[in-house]
């Protein structure tokens, strides 16, 4: 594969309790910017052959709270490839919520899902 605008990588996870940060089940911010990091590696690896190295994010905005119990889905699309630097935009969405209210372990699938977290960031490859 090549590197190439457009091109997009998705990844879903469960937020388990014992990410809990805070009260009300909130998970930190810095949950997502790691869950960042897990897509753009892959989208590195997939377009580059190597993990690459973050080297910066910007324009972070927190929309949404992400708590445990939920799941997630983070995506990373490619925006602009430059010689070595890879510029990606970032999204967390929550596609599912833990809803206590209605038993310990049930949970509604969001439709439509919940942007909670997006960002854009640049990753460096050799």
């Amino acid at each position: 594969m090549t590197a190439e605008v457009g091109r997009r990588v998705t990844h879903r996870r469960y937020v388990p309790y014992s990410h809990a940060h805070y009260a009300g089940n909130l998970v930190d911010g810095a949950y997502s910017l790691a869950a960042f990091g897990d897509v753009a590696t892959e989208m590195c690896i997939q377009t580059d052959g190597d993990e690459g190295l973050f080297a910066s994010y910007s324009d972070v905005q927190f929309r949404a709270p992400v708590r445990a119990g939920d799941v997630i889905e983070i995506s990373a699309e490619l925006v602009r490839v430059g010689r070595r630097s890879r510029e990606m935009d970032f999204e967390v969405r929550v596609v599912a919520r833990g809803n206590p209210d209605r038993g310990t372990s049930a949970a509604d699938v969001l439709d439509p899902p919940v942007v909670a977290t997006t960002a854009r960031g640049v990753v460096v490859v050799p």
